[in-house]
């Protein structure tokens, strides 16, 4: 009982770990927890940033704000956001200190009239006056890498559907179900990957090989599972890694 104990304890430190290794680096940091936040994902409990109480939203549904725009970039690059997704500077995400997980938002540029969607998978900034951090990608889509900031509107939209072509944004039924899948690695070798993929379709009914081009590398992930619900997802990272995968995260299929 003592080392299931430990081993559960390791588990919800790792995961409150991750909640909070987002772009506000260098801030210390905690996750508050309590009875009735104790079955919440830990992206959804309240938390603590320098001293400073943050409440993560229970949705999106008519959120709208002003403020300064910020993006992020190299530095964390390849890290783990604050959902368990890897960031990735050239895609189109944000980080929201509020905002639920997984949503999509409409940032509009006020000098220039440019508008952006992005999904929020992160947390911060955590400067003071700043309301949103872009990734790089999203930056420069917006114009604003070269001025490091910008006025912004943030208005959220929900989550992301496609209906015979056609893209539209709705309030999910809870914010813990999505579509998610678990990376268990990446090769540079083409057959290795399709190779493992299958023999992880045939173990877990599907898994796919994802292209992405890495600094001019061009890397072959497979993805694995389809599930239906973040915390699902989590536990399954567990699993994985516990059958050696030791670099196993969850992202999502926006």
């Amino acid at each position: 009982m003592k080392q299931l104990l430990g081993v559960w304890k390791l588990f919800l430190f790792l995961s409150l770990a991750i909640m909070l290794s987002s772009c506000g680096g260098g801030h210390t940091s905690r996750v508050i927890d309590s009875p009735a936040t104790r079955e919440l994902p830990g992206w959804q409990k309240p938390y603590e940033v320098d001293g400073q109480r943050y409440q993560p939203l229970s949705s999106h549904q008519g959120f709208q704000e002003r403020g300064v725009a910020s993006w992020y970039g190299s530095k964390f690059h390849g890290r783990k956001t604050s959902n368990g997704e890897t960031y990735d500077m050239y895609g189109l995400s944000a980080a929201h200190k509020t905002l639920p997980m997984g949503v999509y938002v409409k940032v509009t540029h006020l000098k220039t009239g440019k508008q952006i969607i992005v999904r929020v998978n992160d947390r911060g900034p955590f400067v003071a006056g700043r309301i949103i951090d872009l990734s790089y990608g999203a930056a420069k889509q917006l114009g604003i890498v070269e001025t490091g900031t910008a006025p912004v509107q943030v208005e959220a939209l929900g989550y992301r559907q496609v209906v015979q072509g056609k893209t539209s944004y709705v309030a999910p039924a809870s914010y813990d179900a999505g579509s998610f899948a678990i990376q268990i690695g990446a090769f540079a070798n083409a057959d290795n990957a399709y190779k493992l993929a299958s023999q992880m379709q045939a173990k877990y009914g599907k898994a796919v090989v994802a292209t992405a081009l890495v600094n001019e590398r061009k890397l072959y992930r497979v993805r694995v599972g389809d599930y239906k619900s973040l915390h699902h997802a989590e536990l399954a990272v567990a699993d994985f890694v516990g059958r050696g995968f030791t670099g196993s995260f969850v992202v999502a299929f926006n």
